[in-house]
């Protein structure tokens, strides 16, 4: 069996994680924490991030706060970065994995919804990266970057199309970014995980006949056989 070799210590490093108040962002954040990381976390909903440092600073390890940001105004995602990394002394570690996913047909979505998952998930990302690089690149021991796409970027979802649309742009970002930071010292990295049970359908948005559409999200979603567990899915992600 091949060995793996040891990565890398991140004790100590400042990372933040966009969309860190729940799901698989929240598991992240934990992940990083475990690991001796100093966390902000960033979401729209104060009370959702109060939750999410409740229970995260229960953890033995690491430090954890949150700041509120919508990842869609791109001003306000630069002034969120910049106070990280001036209140910390540095900014090493971004996630960014703040987004909505929308379900039906998509002349039920329509152009509003594309639209919407492009305005969160793309620009959402865009943002982020953008404001990042800039203290990425001074990080002393190298930032570190990672776009969180999926699997439906990579092969469109029928009855998903406005989600796989804005994270297949997401991995172009990625892509492109990785090899235009590689001379600034920043690793860029795309990440393109599968479903997983995170409890998805519990926020995502309906189209069309919803009571329908619910259910085969809602049973896709939870299925073992073809879901994946989302505490595996954040732990091999920060690693």
């Amino acid at each position: 069996m091949r060995v793996l070799p040891a990565a890398p210590s991140i004790r100590g490093l400042t990372a933040v994680v966009t969309g860190g108040s729940r799901g698989l962002g929240l598991l992240m954040a934990g992940e990083l924490m475990k690991r001796g990381c100093d966390v902000v976390l960033l979401a729209r909903d104060e009370a959702e991030l109060g939750r999410a440092v409740t229970k995260l600073g229960r953890l033995p390890c690491g430090s954890v706060r949150s700041v509120v940001c919508d990842v869609r105004d791109g001003a306000a995602v630069r002034a969120r970065m910049d106070e990280v990394a001036r209140d910390n002394g540095r900014l090493d570690i971004v996630l960014a994995n703040a987004g909505i996913i929308q379900v039906g047909p998509a002349d039920a979505l329509g152009t509003e919804g594309f639209r919407d998952a492009l305005d969160s998930i793309f620009n959402g990302a865009l943002h982020t990266a953008l404001a990042a690089l800039p203290h990425l690149r001074r990080s002393p021991v190298g930032g570190r970057l990672a776009l969180v796409g999926s699997v439906g970027g990579l092969l469109a979802v029928p009855h998903l199309l406005p989600y796989s649309c804005a994270k297949s742009a997401v991995a172009a970002l990625a892509e492109g970014l990785h090899a235009e930071e590689a001379a600034h010292g920043v690793t860029v990295t795309g990440i393109h995980p599968g479903l997983m049970r995170t409890g998805s359908h519990l926020h995502a948005r309906f189209g069309g006949d919803r009571r329908r559409e619910y259910a085969w999200f809602q049973a896709l979603a939870g299925a073992p056989l073809l879901s994946m567990n989302a505490e595996r899915a954040a732990e091999r992600i920060v690693s």
